[in-house]
């Protein structure tokens, strides 16, 4: 009995530590972020700065949950999806955590939309001398964010991170239309396309700094 009561004893002791750190982790996280996303162009790729915030809710000082939103102001006119980027994105963060310092891996699904990032030829017959007219619509496509974390911690109520990652943006086969000259009878007329599915890669960093509570 003596020997159980001595073990049992141990274990507590030993388990102390870590039941404070627990208690001492702040289970809420806001942070303001700055952000860079690499985007396609005709000539191969350009990076955009952007910003956003992002939300953490900490379930042990190794699993959280996070959810952020990302706004990419400046427009790409030669750009294979043309316009602004808005990213929101929801998912789990898993690593390690110590005294001033942690690293982890994140995964993180979400959305991208492009402000006009289709182009499509519709008719316009108010024009008789050319019945058609050009439309840029917003395209939004599923987008995944893989990569890695590390953070450090000032104090208790204050993080400051650094993300790299890879974002994944999954765009599904569409329909639009073109414009084709029929050089025999001196026709124009519009012609239904259809662009296959892709699967693209992006690079995307992130810095921000947050608050604990």
């Amino acid at each position: 009995m003596n020997r159980t009561l001595f073990l049992v004893a141990m274990i507590g002791v030993l388990m102390t530590p870590v039941f404070a750190q627990s208690q001492d982790l702040k289970k809420f996280e806001v942070a303001a972020e700055f952000t860079t996303l690499e985007r396609d162009d005709f000539t191969g790729q350009r990076t955009e700065p952007g910003f956003g915030g992002r939300f953490t809710y900490n379930l042990n000082r190794v699993f959280a949950l996070e959810a952020a939103g990302y706004f990419f102001p400046k427009r790409c006119f030669q750009c294979r999806n043309n316009g602004r980027i808005t990213e929101g994105l929801a998912g789990v963060k898993v690593g390690k955590r110590f005294e001033n310092w942690g690293i982890f891996a994140k995964v993180r699904p979400g959305a991208v939309s492009f402000s006009q990032g289709t182009l499509n030829v519709v008719d316009n017959p108010a024009n008789p001398a050319f019945p058609f007219q050009f439309e840029l619509n917003r395209l939004t496509t599923f987008a995944t964010d893989i990569g890695g974390v590390i953070e450090f911690y000032p104090s208790n109520r204050i993080v400051t991170r650094f993300d790299a990652g890879d974002t994944i943006m999954h765009f599904r086969k569409r329909t639009t239309n073109t414009v084709l000259f029929n050089p025999i009878t001196d026709e124009i007329s519009l012609v239904p396309i259809t662009i296959p599915a892709r699967t693209t890669h992006h690079f995307q960093f992130m810095a921000s700094v947050g608050f604990r509570f």
